[in-house]
């Protein structure tokens, strides 16, 4: 709860900060309404409405009402997934009034004790430091390994935690020893004629929690044809920080990694995770009031791109032939690709390009399927209830395969699986392993 003196700090730095430009750019039409998750799940609130965040963000700004409890949970109930931006006519930067509104109210208001520790913990002491995720994704594969989760399962001491942190722990993907994730490459060459030189934005959980398919990746650049260098000193992408109020963090790795990438000399940098993309495309804006870094982030957002994207630019599609068993696949939009990112054909021009999968669109696949970073451990219940409704939908395709392009998407989807008890006949997957798996399977052709 905040204090009267906390509340007028966060009033006057909204009036300080916001863009007011921005939030008169809102006609209040309307048309963002059809789009939101929250304000349909919420039984059609105005407050949890993009149009209704930004009447209540003028509102603060002008003195109309003090940023009290029921302000914080509007924005804290938004998942940022940024549909309601394709569609707005004025182009209101929404997620940009987002996140600046986030971050005034996270760093002018005192947190409770452990709040406090676990932000201090998460955002500097485990983020920012890959050896110490490695650390934490070592003890992850560890526990996986040794036998203490059959342990921990069997003695019920799972029983203690929430239902959904117990079903995301049977559908975390198997962590491989240290060694494997320690012994990570810089370059590696083309496969055949070299198409393009890219560097590859390795991330932090996907270069840990998810090590395999980044090592799927790499493989289809050079398959592609790709020279990959992987930049040693790259970071986080920041986007955790950025999204929950810790802005000052978010630059300082968006400043890491524009270093760390300039000197690449590559056509393009890749990213296999539409969260990271989605964020890192937006470090001009990031770093609009920094002119020693706005152009050098400039240059950094032009040159990133999806995995789907350069694999469809090269005709990867069409010079390695992709075939699985009969299967039918989807595919679920990760909000930051289609929305931010725009990429949305790419995906599916190359799931299409799979030789017998029957690939069946899946109805509403661009509405947010609740994950948005750890907002379905810290808002669960709105979160599961934007899972069951995808989950419905994912059903009525039919489909044996449920392919994501980004982790949290995809441990989201792994999760709404586990739910429906439907892990024997459907499977979540990432697209760069779903391709590398039909690139090179070995039934007769």
């Amino acid at each position: 709860m905040t204090t009267v003196k906390e509340r007028e700090t966060i009033q006057a730095q909204f009036n300080e900060r916001m863009n007011e430009d921005e939030l008169l750019n809102c006609m209040r039409c309307g048309f963002c309404l059809p789009s939101c998750p929250t304000y349909i799940e919420s039984g059609f609130q105005e407050s949890h409405s993009p149009r209704g965040r930004i009447a209540l963000m003028k509102a603060v700004v002008d003195g109309l009402i003090t940023p009290d409890e029921d302000f914080e949970r509007s924005l804290d109930l938004c998942l940022g997934c940024r549909a309601c931006e394709p569609v707005c006519p004025s182009g209101v930067k929404y997620g940009s009034l987002l996140e600046d509104a986030r971050d005034i109210v996270a760093q002018n208001k005192k947190h409770s004790l452990p709040v406090r520790v676990a932000r201090k913990a998460v955002f500097e002491g485990l983020f920012p430091h890959q050896n110490r995720m490695r650390s934490i994704a070592g003890l992850i594969g560890f526990y996986q390994r040794s036998g203490l989760q059959t342990v921990a399962r069997k003695i019920g001491f799972m029983s203690l935690l929430p239902d959904t942190l117990v079903t995301m722990e049977k559908v975390l993907p198997k962590v491989p020893p240290m060694k494997k994730l320690k012994d990570r490459p810089d370059f590696a060459p083309a496969i055949g004629e070299k198409t393009k030189k890219v560097s590859f934005f390795s991330g932090c959980l996907m270069d840990t929690m998810f090590i395999e398919t980044n090592n799927a990746t790499i493989k289809l650049l050079q398959l592609a044809g790709c020279e990959v260098v992987i930049p040693k000193d790259q970071a986080c992408c920041g986007a955790l920080h950025g999204h929950y109020g810790e802005k000052d963090h978010a630059k300082e790795m968006a400043k890491r990694n524009i270093k760390a990438f300039e000197d690449a000399g590559a056509d393009y940098i890749i990213t296999n995770a539409g969260g990271c993309g989605g964020f890192m495309i937006d470090y001009n804006h990031l770093l609009h009031n920094e002119p020693e870094w706005h152009e050098r982030a400039k240059e950094f957002s032009r040159k990133l791109m999806d995995i789907s994207e350069i694999l469809v630019e090269v005709g990867f599609h069409e010079k390695v032939r992709l075939e699985l068993p009969y299967q039918v696949i989807t595919y679920q939009d990760s909000c930051h690709l289609r929305n931010v990112m725009k990429t949305a054909s790419a995906p599916r021009t190359l799931l299409k390009a799979i030789q017998g999968a029957d690939y069946q669109e899946m109805q509403e696949a661009d509405r947010c399927c609740g994950s948005a970073g750890i907002y379905n451990i810290i808002e669960s219940e709105m979160s599961m209830k934007l899972l069951d409704y995808k989950m419905e939908k994912a059903k009525n395709t039919s489909a044996a395969t449920i392919v994501t392009a980004n982790p949290g998407c995809l441990l989201q989807m792994k999760l709404g699986i586990e739910r429906e008890g439907l892990n024997k006949t459907m499977r979540g997957i990432h697209i760069v392993d779903l391709l590398l798996e039909a690139a090179e399977n070995k039934t007769d052709r």
